[in-house]
Order: C-alpha cells, then structure tokens, then sequence
C-alpha cells in the first residue's frame, strides 16, 4: 500500500526554520517526482518546490520561497525533506507532499506551477500544519 507521511509542522517566529519530512512507503522514491505543496485557509492549493527522480535531480521551486525553501532526498531513508529558512507569515499553510508514482511522469515545473496535476496525482500525504507567528 502506497503512504507518504508528512512530519516536522509547527509554531516558530518569523525568521525562522523548519524541515518538514515526506516518509513514503509502498513505494521506491528514488524513482518518482516528489512535490511540495501548501494550502492556506481559503486559498487554493499551490505548488512551492517539486525534485524530479534521483537520477536527474532537478528542481523546481515557486518564486515565492526560492532562495529561503530546499528540497531534498535521503535516498536510505525513503524520505524528502523540505527545508524552510527565514520563515514570513505568508508560508502559513497545511503543507502537502504528493508523488507522481502510479501515473505518466511529470516534469517537475509542470508538477509544481499547473493547475492540473493537483487533480491528477492520486496520492497525497495527510499534511503537516506550519504555523509562522510572533
């Protein structure tokens, strides 16, 4: 059975950091796109930083975090992580991971900036709730 675990949410300052984890099982990581995504109250949900399979490694991130988030594999830990520094109020959300294992690979620019592979990408974590506030 296919399961991604989100961990690492919480309460910090704004400034601060935060890594949340993506722990999967079922599954080989290694293999798939893994994407970040956050949704916050009465938004809809949006794409922040996408890593394409181990063997290529690219990545993609939303303007909105590029330069404070870094995503990331431990390929022994069957995990991706999410790291967030200098933390601002506006990164309030419920943070998602989601996989395109089981479908059609997907560039991870498209993964993380359409509208359609929210809809398409059948598995998701249950999501971790970061909290930045003073």
């Amino acid at each position: 059975q296919v399961q991604l675990v989100e961990s690492g949410g919480g309460l910090v300052q704004p400034g601060g950091s935060l890594r949340l984890s993506c722990a999967a099982s079922g599954f080989t990581m290694d293999n798939y796109a893994v994407g970040w995504f956050r949704q916050a109250p009465g938004k809809e949900r949006e794409g922040v930083a996408c890593i394409s399979t181990r063997s290529d490694g690219t990545t993609y991130y939303a303007d909105s975090v590029k330069g404070r988030f870094t995503v990331s594999r431990d390929n022994t830990r069957n995990t991706v992580f999410l790291q967030m520094n200098s933390l601002k109020p506006e990164d309030t959300a419920v943070y998602y991971c989601t996989t395109d294992y089981g479908k059609r690979p997907i560039a991870v620019a498209t993964m993380c900036a359409a509208a359609w592979p929210r809809a398409y990408l059948e598995h998701w974590g249950q999501g971790a709730l970061v909290t930045v506030s003073s």
